[in-house]
């Protein structure tokens, strides 16, 4: 049985970690607002971009762009977006399990990593770690130059979508060879017109896809970055706060626990001392 002065040292340690998670929710609150506002202000040409592509190449016929199809090389490079400290919940573990059920075989896969947590998860599940990155526009003009050269075949974005405060959605999006059948970045398929016009390109379409899918390819990437901070600010706040509730309710629980030892040895020194005083009586 634990005695008062070991319920007092357990309950004075939970009472500081309390202090740090609150004030690690009070930190991810604000950084929170912060990159919420970006990532929204954000959102409306993320999604458009993607959808203008998307549009633009289902209005197009005959085109046979190297970006609008598979490399012949099996290897698929896997954009993962994570982040660097952990205490977020399932934030990181749940990107690492988005790659790990995406059905890309380990060997077929190379990894282009964001941040920390998800390079080291994937590393110990015996994936290769091909190199790691904090820029959007540096990462998007290696990938498409392996692209070019036939070392990957094909390009994915592994990230967290920002949804709010208490919900992130993992979404795993295909960058290269763009797939016209493919879900968007919120996980919704757009629906086909059939009254589509003929796509006409100026100079010609090699031009112009040329110019056009690397800044498509770096901008969900950048879209990307700006939805995962939010993701893990959210996260992170969430946590602390089941964190912070948690140590008050083991307080609670210590409290009164220590009230009970407090008051049993109380009445066991009542005892000795009436035991005592009848025994010199007697």
């Amino acid at each position: 049985m634990a005695t008062m002065r070991d319920i007092k040292r357990r309950k004075s340690s939970i009472e500081s970690t309390e202090q740090i998670t609150k004030a690690m929710k009070l930190v991810a609150t604000v950084k929170l607002q912060k990159s919420r506002t970006k990532a929204e202000n954000s959102r409306l040409y993320f999604n458009l971009m993607y959808q203008t592509i998307q549009e633009m190449l289902k209005k197009s016929t005959g085109i046979r762009h190297r970006y609008l199809k598979s490399g012949d090389s099996k290897k698929k490079a896997v954009i993962v977006v994570s982040s660097n400290r952990g205490l977020a919940g399932g934030y990181n573990s749940n990107i690492i399990r988005l790659v790990t059920e995406s059905g890309i075989p380990k060997e077929d896969a190379l990894i282009f990593a964001i941040g920390r947590k998800g390079r080291d998860g994937l590393a110990r599940k015996g994936y290769e770690i091909k190199a790691d990155y904090s820029d959007a526009q540096q990462i998007s003009k290696e990938l498409l130059a392996m692209f070019e050269k036939n070392e990957i075949g094909e390009i994915y974005l592994a990230y967290t979508a920002f949804k709010n405060t208490v919900s992130q959605i993992p979404t795993f999006l295909k960058l290269l060879p763009v797939d016209l059948a493919a879900a968007g970045p919120k996980g919704e398929v757009k629906e086909e017109k059939s009254d589509l016009l003929i796509m006409n390109y100026e100079p010609d379409e090699d031009e112009v896809l040329d110019a056009i899918i690397p800044k498509y390819v770096s901008s969900l990437i950048y879209g990307a970055f700006l939805e995962a901070v939010a993701s893990e600010n959210g996260a992170r706040m969430t946590a602390m706060d089941s964190a912070t509730n948690n140590a008050e309710e083991m307080i609670g629980k210590l409290s009164l626990q220590y009230n009970r030892a407090r008051q049993g040895s109380i009445t066991q020194e009542l005892t000795e001392i009436i035991a005592g005083a009848n025994a010199i009586d007697g």
